[in-house]
Formats: C-alpha cells, structure tokens, sequence
C-alpha cells in the first residue's frame, strides 16, 4: 500500500492524499492550492489520471479541502465521494460560492480590455452539480464498507459543522492496516461546535500541523473579549465595530457567543449586521443539522431559541440594503466576509469606515501574507480601496478565541494518545515550516516517528 502526499505538503493550502493498493486508489480531500497568485491556472492539472481513482474521501468543506473536487470530475473522475451529511451541504455552498469568485476574477481582468481574456474558471456552476450528484453521505461513528477489504469511519473533530477524520482499515495482502487523516483538528469548548473526539488505534496517522509551535490566548473568554471591545467602541462612544468573518463557521460561531451576550444582558442593546447572503445559507444549514451541534448549543436553543436569531440581529439580503447600512447613525455591529479583506462585501464597509475614528475593526482569524487584512494587522498606515490611497484612521484589533484550530497542544495530544507501540509513523501536512518542525520536536521528543513529506513523496505502508 503506498501513500504518496499531493498536497499541503510543507504549506497550509490543497490538501490532497493519494492512498494506493494493488487495484485500488483513493483520494483522501481535494482542495484548492491557494500559494500562488496564480493558483487558478496552477489547480487545473493533476498529478495522476482522474480516472484511476476509484473514490474520494473529503474530511470538511473549506475550499482548501475541496475546492478542486469538480476539475476532478469535469476531467474524469466516476467514483463516488464520501462525506458527512453537514459537509455535503455546506460544500455545495462553498463550490458554487468559488465558481462565482472565478467569473468575478475574469470579468476584472478582461474589463476595458479588447479581446484579453482573463483565466479561464476552473469549473463552472455545471460542473458543481456534477461533482454534487457524486456525493454519498455517511452518520459519524459508523463502518461503511467501501468494498470487501475497505472500511472507512468518520470521527467528529469540531472544526466546522461536519467535519471528520477519517479513518480507514484496510486489509492489505492479508494484513490488516489501520491508518487516519486528521482533516482540520478543532479545539475544544468551541461555539456550537462539539469537541474534537479522540482517534482509535492506529497504525499510521496523518495529520494537520496549522498551529504547531503556537498557542491559543487563555487569559479571557471569547464573550468576555467581546463584551470589553463592544463595550469600548459602541457603548462608551457612538462607534462602528466592523468584524471581517468567513460565512460559513465563524460567522456562525459569532452569532451565537453574541446570543448568548445579549439575552444575557451583558451590554445594551446594539444593533448588529449580518452582511453575508453565503453566512445566511450556511447557518440555515447549521440550523438543519441541529442535532450535531454541542451541547451547550442545543440546552440554550431549548431554553433560549434559536441561537443564530435573536432581536437585535439582522441578516442582510441584498446590496441595495448591505449600501443602506452606511445611513444608519447609531452605534452598531458589522459582520461580513470575507476574512481577509479580499474581496466581498467587507471591502465596502471598509471603504466607508476606514478613516472614521470611531470605528473599530476586529480581526477573528488568519489573514495570509499579501492580503488587505495582513496589511492592516501590520500596520500600514495607508492601504488602497477602490483605487484609492486611503488613511487608516480606524483601530485594527485581533483576536485568537475564535479560531476554529486546534493549537500546539491540542495537536501534541491528538497523536500521543495513540499507543507508540503500535504507531508506525506520523505524516505531518497543513502547516508552514516553522509549524511543521515545532510540531514534529515535541512529536518525536514523545516517543514517536515523525515524517515531514516533500510534494509527491511516495511512502510504502
């Protein structure tokens, strides 16, 4: 059985895991490389013949997992690809989302230009409903055979709604190997979502890297954080506090933490903004899968209501109504997308309030290098919108709490659960360098082999 490691090899981005037996293949994830500017042009070839794989098997929806899934099937791939019932859904979400960010791109660069032509989409809204028709469903925690020598099972690890490890036994040339694939690995006592549960023995495990060597803030609460920044921008004075957030999970995860904030009392009432039709979606997907939700989640919904709706909450529709929050002149709070300032509604909002003294921007997760928010978490005093060079007047704060990462430790102890004895190895991916060799020290100082594989690398199991 060889494992060759295709993507998120030595970087966070286009996880994709090539698992081979003799008259089998699997692909484990199928994400989009986002590395390079021209990441379009460089996710349209595989290394391997899409037909050869017999199935896919997506760990979570982020388009770093499985973004690329419709150039698989427009380019051959029949098989079926397994997932939970939360992932199907919110993939098709992110899928058609990323087909919509693509025509956008080539309609910009082809704008006043005679006869140019931007990149090509790598798929289009087709070729989503294609990929879509692919997609079988499986419960968390029960064997499915994929065939007489194959079992996958689906482990919950927070996260996002749905997410899973995977794990597969396999019966290779009449010896039984066990081997895992972490996908994303959440933290524990995360918003609405419920905490990572441990893997079962295992053979060979590969996992993400993404916090190695870091640790998460746990001096404050995510909602004691919140109150003392709403407290300072929208009580104590007439301010805007604009929250850049991904649509799908911390949106989510945000409106619940300021349910819970308000109906509690915490602060007086401040009107907030949902301004993401993709958040509107995702958490009336969140809303369908209630029973996946955490504990504490579902008790409030029971004594509360609907955790993701509450009075002074609105949902954004349309852009005629996202324009007309500009109008509105009393204190408020602003949640749009995209994260990292690239793109999206956000970019109005910001181009509105950038220079406004009163206004606050709180950064809830990471921003790559290049991007509009790294930017501003760095400090530039001046950054363009619009083709405008615009002051930075407006406070640029960060926090951790609401990453849906597990950190340092909670990495360490996913693999040191397993018995060293029968752990053959660990394959570390999705995580920059200094992530990957923080993580793998303290793996290896465990007692454990550690492999750090290079794009491509071939390891017989």
């Amino acid at each position: 059985m060889d494992l060759t490691i295709w993507g998120a090899a030595k970087q966070v981005t286009g996880s994709m895991h090539l698992l081979e037996m003799e008259n089998y293949k699997i692909l484990i994830d199928c994400g989009l490389d986002y590395e390079k500017d021209t990441y379009q042009e460089e996710n349209q070839y595989f290394p391997f013949d899409p037909t050869d794989i017999d199935v896919a098997i997506l760990t979570h929806a982020h388009i770093d997992h499985s973004g690329n899934l419709p150039t698989l099937v427009r380019m051959g791939f029949r098989g079926q690809i397994l997932c939970t019932p939360p992932t199907a859904d919110l993939t098709e979400l992110l899928l058609l989302d990323s087909v919509n960010i693509f025509l956008s791109k080539q309609s910009k660069r082809t704008k006043g230009k005679r006869g140019g032509s931007g990149p090509k989409p790598l798929y289009l809204h087709k070729h989503v409903m294609d990929t879509m028709e692919r997609f079988v469903t499986i419960s968390f925690d029960k064997d499915f055979k994929i065939n007489n020598d194959i079992t996958v099972r689906f482990i919950p690890v927070g996260h996002l709604l749905g997410a899973a490890a995977i794990v597969l036994t396999i019966q290779d040339k009449g010896q039984e190997k066990k081997i895992a694939f972490t996908g994303d690995i959440g933290r524990k006592n995360y918003p609405v979502l419920v905490d990572p549960q441990p893997l079962p023995a295992v053979d060979y495990l590969v996992s993400e890297s993404t916090y190695g060597g870091r640790m998460h803030t746990r001096d404050s609460t995510i909602e004691q954080k919140l109150v003392e920044i709403i407290n300072d921008t929208c009580v104590k004075f007439p301010g805007r506090l604009i929250i850049p957030a991904f649509s799908i999970g911390r949106t989510q995860a945000l409106v619940y933490s300021l349910n819970k904030i308000f109906s509690e009392g915490l602060l007086p009432p401040v009107k907030i903004f949902v301004d993401s039709p993709l958040a509107s979606f995702a958490t009336d997907v969140y809303r369908r899968h209630h029973e996946l939700l955490n504990e504490e989640s579902r008790e409030f919904y029971r004594r509360k209501g609907d955790e993701f709706e509450f009075e002074e909450l609105s949902y954004v529709q349309d852009k005629r109504e996202s324009i007309s929050i500009s109008n509105y002149h009393e204190p408020c709070i602003i949640i749009s997308s995209a994260g990292m300032l690239e793109g999206g509604r956000i970019q109005d909002h910001l181009y509105h309030n950038i220079q406004n003294y009163y206004c606050t921007i709180l950064f809830i997760g990471y921003c790559a290098k290049g991007t509009l928010g790294n930017r501003l978490l760095r400090g530039d005093p001046i950054v363009n919108l619009r083709r405008r060079d615009l002051m930075v007047f407006a406070t640029i704060k960060q926090t951790d709490l609401l990453s849906g990462h597990g950190d340092h430790e909670d990495l360490l102890n996913n693999v040191i659960k397993q018995d060293p004895k029968l752990l053959k190895k660990v394959f570390l991916v999705h995580g920059e360098s200094k992530s990957l060799q923080s993580l793998a020290e303290a793996i290896t100082e465990s007692g454990y082999n550690v492999e750090i594989p290079e794009k491509g690398e071939v390891f017989k199991l």
